[in-house]
């Protein structure tokens, strides 16, 4: 049975990972909302290395026009009058914070600063390892070669679906989170997908079956579908400020060891480099424990070795 994936239990523990199609999402809706037709009226850079081209220039943004802010995968790309486009990738750490119009910086986490008439959007990112970026194009047709290719999860039918998962004998959790293949989709909401349409995190998909993919489908539509509506009734008419792939409500992802929310099975996890996977013995995998050992071997060639590979989508 399909059940929804909002609006469980208990606090489970919190820290940074990279926002997905979800929340970015909600992202680019409330920044259009709130500032949709205002000038930029400055673009402070105060960390110069998140800004990874030079042309054009910064200052070429000011004075123009906010048109919208649309998701390009997991990037936010902000649309201005003159077609010249800011992509910004977040990374682990990197959040977008609405403050005061021409707020100071934070002295350790303030990267760059996008001012208006109204307010300040901030770019911040915690801990010492920098990895936001920002890019400057002169039109949205440059931006796209950030695109990786992914097929968009809320707009791809059934078959193409398919297609595209089983062009390549790859394990599911990784064919969920790769860029080229799906769009948008990372380590978290891999494994809230994963866990709603009961399947094990290592099956290789060319050993699926059609059944087994239509529920995929069906399990990746309805739980970022009703994410996003989540996190925009969280949100209302205001910004996001508490932006986290370990949330409350989640299924499996951040809760090892706590109790599965339909069999109450205590949920595991399998940890590869840096990276970790959360799953439902008994809901996912007919009752087997996966061992970090055995799905390290399994998954040498089929898994990115550190965090920036697996989410340079």
């Amino acid at each position: 049975m399909y059940f929804s994936p909002v609006g469980f239990g208990p606090l489970v523990r919190l820290k940074s990972c990279m926002p997905e199609l979800p929340d970015v999402t909600v992202y680019c809706e409330r920044l259009t909302a709130l500032f949709a037709g205002q000038a930029l009226e400055g673009f402070r850079v105060a960390s110069p290395f998140v800004l990874r081209t030079f042309d054009p220039p910064a200052t070429e943004f000011v004075g123009k026009r906010f048109t919208r802010a649309t998701r390009l995968g997991k990037r936010i790309c902000l649309e201005f009058e003159g077609d010249l486009t800011c992509v910004i990738h977040l990374m682990i750490a990197g959040r977008l914070r609405m403050k005061e119009r021409a707020s100071a910086l934070p002295r350790k986490l303030g990267l760059l600063s996008f001012d208006f008439p109204l307010a300040s959007i901030q770019l911040t990112e915690a801990g010492s390892k920098k990895r936001a970026s920002v890019y400057l194009f002169r039109s949205q047709n440059e931006a796209s070669v950030l695109d990786r290719g992914g097929l968009e999860p809320l707009e791809v039918s059934l078959e193409a679906f398919i297609t595209v998962l089983s062009s390549e004998n790859r394990t599911i959790k990784r064919a969920l989170a790769d860029p080229r293949l799906i769009s948008g989709i990372g380590n978290a909401f891999s494994d809230e997908i994963l866990f709603w349409a009961e399947l094990s995190p290592v099956r290789l998909t060319t050993s699926m079956t059609e059944e087994e993919f239509a529920r995929l489908y069906v399990a990746m539509r309805h739980t970022l579908g009703a994410w996003i509506r989540h996190l925009a009734r969280e949100v209302g008419e205001g910004f996001p400020e508490k932006v986290t792939a370990f949330r409350e409500e989640m299924a499996v992802h951040g809760r090892f060891k706590l109790a599965c929310r339909i069999c109450a099975t205590p949920i595991q996890r399998i940890r590869y480099a840096e990276n970790e996977t959360n799953y439902c013995p008994r809901c996912q995998t007919g009752g087997k424990l996966l061992a970090d050992r055995s799905l390290s071997r399994l998954l040498r060639k089929d898994w990115p070795r550190s965090i920036d590979e697996l989410e340079s989508g």
